[in-house]
């Protein structure tokens, strides 16, 4: 497990390295469009949106049978007998989720080490995402790199957990309530990093969110319905433009440091 991730993440890089150093020997324009470029790559929210919409669309003309289709998509679990909110719960779970690793943390290491970083964040996400499953005839190849996203990630979910609440007020939640519903609640995933977007949202959307058999989170709240997905879109939308106003600022800021 460990030799596949090193392989794979160093042969990237190095090609990547190779490509923004020779760009940056032609033209700063080059270099600017392939940085360009890796970023973009890094990120996976605009499908995820759409098929979490396709759900609430299903489950609101109470056509279980394709909701059921379109969660399955995005989650690992098996959808065939799940109810409706617990198939809401699923979209909103795997909505929130994904803030993190396919949108939140590739412009996080983006900022703090470049183009590189950005790729290096998705490489690792991509690696667990195809090897990090736990049934036994994965489990040695997959668990580095299921630790390797844990650790890569594990400050821009608290981080995500943090944002998500600042933007429940667009989705009429309340700020303090996504906060307290976060501390309480984000150490009941078996995941050290998930927990955290996920009872943001819940507290945000004020409903419960449930795994079947792993988890239950905001146990208090009522249950979550197609209406409650598009509001969690609401949410990821004004979140994205939050933490692009964000890295644009500290962007901003390192542009003036570096130049005085």
């Amino acid at each position: 497990g460990v030799v596949v991730w090193i392989l794979t993440i160093s042969l990237h890089m190095i090609v990547y390295a190779i490509i923004i150093y020779a760009s940056l020997l032609i033209h700063r324009s080059l270099l600017i469009l392939i940085s360009a470029y890796i970023l973009k790559t890094s990120f996976s929210i605009r499908l995820l949106l759409n098929i979490v919409r396709n759900v609430a669309y299903y489950l609101r003309m109470g056509d279980l049978h394709t909701a059921r289709f379109w969660v399955q998509q995005i989650v690992r679990r098996d959808t065939q007998n799940l109810r409706e909110h617990h198939l809401a719960s699923a979209a909103i779970e795997s909505l929130a989720e994904s803030l993190v690793d396919g949108y939140l943390s590739p412009l996080f290491y983006f900022l703090l080490l470049g183009p590189l970083g950005a790729l290096f964040q998705r490489l690792t996400n991509t690696l667990d995402s195809a090897l990090g499953y736990k049934e036994p005839r994965y489990k040695d190849v997959g668990w580095f790199s299921a630790r390797a996203d844990t650790v890569v990630n594990y400050i821009p979910a608290r981080l995500t957990g943090f944002l998500i609440a600042l933007t429940s007020p667009v989705a009429g939640g309340s700020i303090l309530t996504a906060i307290k519903t976060m501390r309480q609640e984000c150490r009941k995933t078996e995941s050290v990093n998930a927990g955290y977007p996920i009872s943001s949202m819940a507290g945000a959307l004020g409903v419960v969110l449930e795994k079947v058999g792993h988890y239950t989170i905001n146990n208090n709240a009522r249950e979550a319905c197609w209406a409650d997905i598009l509001r969690a879109c609401r949410i990821a939308k004004f979140f994205v433009m939050l933490w692009i106003i964000i890295s644009l600022t500290i962007l901003t800021i390192f542009d003036i440091i570096f130049l005085y």
